[in-house]
């Protein structure tokens, strides 16, 4: 089940080529009349990944992405001075900027390391956890109402559950070529993403290019929504063929990990589609 996700691609578990390659292809699983066949089982404790264990790390992964946003969004406070009243985002600005190169970082080396590392993980979270407070800081004061976050975090709740329902209750069949599309337009969108970003601190650019808060960002957010989306059906299906194929445990780190970044992508162009919106 060679994968084309580039969270999933480095891991020897989920493409096949581990020491379970036997039992991750999927022409050679069997049924076994006596219960001893692929682990497609959600109990733990079975030294391979469940659905309970990628729910657990999951769970883990992003109790400490809430913490640190959490955490960062109380340590920045309020913008206005209140000696001289003037509005200042020069913390929030330093708490999103760490967050996100750092938490960038993070992820490159957890994407491209072929043994998963829980610590690094968690780690991820944090840091990234630190950029979603400051940036979510930073938006709430834009279009000065804090209930936006709120808003943000439902409809990316909303948008998870009715893609994983729409996956299971609709049986969609993920194909090699929809894996290779989906996989190189993410490699893609990432390339244009960064060049955006570097014409707009160089001045190229006027009011952030393709990412401002104006019309053309509202359309490119949109997509980039469906995008991540579709990221995530990639999600659902490296996991079910991970469970059914009976591959270590210990990639449920990997795949709580993949569920986390496309999750915490999801929200930040919801995020921006609803301060958009507002600001119009």
């Amino acid at each position: 089940m060679k994968s084309s996700n580039p969270v999933f691609a480095r891991s020897a578990e989920f493409n096949g080529t581990g020491a379970t390659a036997t039992a991750t292809n999927p022409s050679q699983w069997q049924i076994d009349l006596n219960g001893e066949g692929p682990p497609t089982h959600t109990g733990s404790g079975t030294g391979r990944m469940t659905i309970d264990s990628v729910v657990e790390k999951t769970a883990i992964t992003l109790g400490v992405l809430t913490a640190a946003a959490a955490v960062t969004w109380f340590a920045i406070g309020d913008f206005v001075d209140p000696t001289t009243g003037d509005v200042t985002y020069g913390k929030a600005a330093a708490f999103a900027g760490v967050g996100a190169i750092v938490g960038f970082a993070l992820a490159m080396v957890n994407s491209f390391k072929k043994v998963i590392s829980p610590p690094l993980v968690l780690a991820y979270a944090l840091f990234e956890g630190a950029f979603i407070g400051a940036f979510s800081k930073i938006i709430a004061a834009y279009v000065d109402s804090p209930s936006i976050v709120f808003q943000a975090v439902l409809g990316t709740l909303v948008a998870f559950g009715g893609t994983l329902a729409a996956y299971k209750f609709f049986n969609i069949q993920v194909t090699d070529k929809f894996r290779r599309i989906v996989s190189i337009a993410g490699i893609a969108v990432v390339g244009v993403l960064i060049l955006n970003l570097i014409l707009s601190v160089t001045g190229v650019f006027d009011q952030g290019g393709l990412r401002g808060f104006n019309t053309l960002g509202l359309f490119v957010s949109c997509g980039l929504v469906v995008l991540a989306v579709f990221f995530l059906i990639l999600d659902f299906d490296q996991v079910e063929r991970g469970v059914a194929a009976g591959i270590p445990e210990r990639e449920s780190w990997r795949a709580a990990f993949g569920l986390t970044v496309t999750l915490v992508w999801l929200y930040i162009e919801i995020l921006r589609i609803l301060a958009i919106l507002r600001g119009n």
